[in-house]
């Protein structure tokens, strides 16, 4: 099935809803979107918030998708807020919901943030993942390259903590059509 994709839509009750339920489950599936299952929506929902706000309120952008008009994907293409970052962005909550994974949704969604930040005038996208899931192949498959590690840094319990990926994607510009000015002949009569 196709996604449908919507930049920026309204953050009615009805959506926010939505995500905290999707937030949810991708957490309890086993997905590394800021949590370690099992959660309530009574967890999610303050950081869910949080985030929301920051796009209702600020220069985070919020893309969704839909198939046949449920919620299954979301992610945030999030501000720097730092004039020397302004070239770049880092996408945040990246989530499908678990029983549409292995469909291509995934994949789709990070198409359609990296069309989005193209004509935002991005030129390169950021993206950091929790370790020990196999998320880094997901992103080199699309393109992103490791350019770092925070050893140890997430720390999910007494005894396990994982690395935080830190990955890139390059967003070159395509090359321009140049008009050499060349016309073609008249024809004689």
């Amino acid at each position: 099935m196709d996604l449908r994709f919507v930049l920026d839509p309204g953050l009615t009750p009805e959506l926010r809803e939505q995500l905290v339920a999707l937030w949810v489950d991708v957490t309890n599936a086993g997905g590394a979107v800021g949590f370690v299952a099992p959660v309530t929506a009574a967890e999610v929902r303050p950081v869910a918030e949080s985030t929301l706000a920051e796009v209702a309120d600020g220069p985070d952008r919020l893309l969704v998708g839909y198939e046949d008009g449920r919620l299954v994907a979301v992610l945030v293409v999030a501000d720097n807020r730092f004039h020397l970052k302004t070239h770049w962005r880092v996408l945040k909550r990246v989530m499908v919901h678990p029983d549409t994974q292995g469909h291509g949704h995934g994949a789709a969604l990070m198409r359609e943030a990296e069309r989005v930040a193209r004509e935002m005038g991005v030129e390169a996208l950021h993206v950091t993942v929790r370790d020990g899931l196999g998320l880094d192949r997901f992103y080199r498959r699309l393109g992103y390259r490791e350019i770092g590690r925070l050893p140890a840094a997430l720390r999910l319990s007494p005894t396990d903590s994982r690395d935080e990926i830190l990955m890139w994607l390059d967003l070159p510009t395509p090359p321009a059509t140049v008009d050499l000015g060349l016309v073609a002949p008249r024809e004689s009569h």
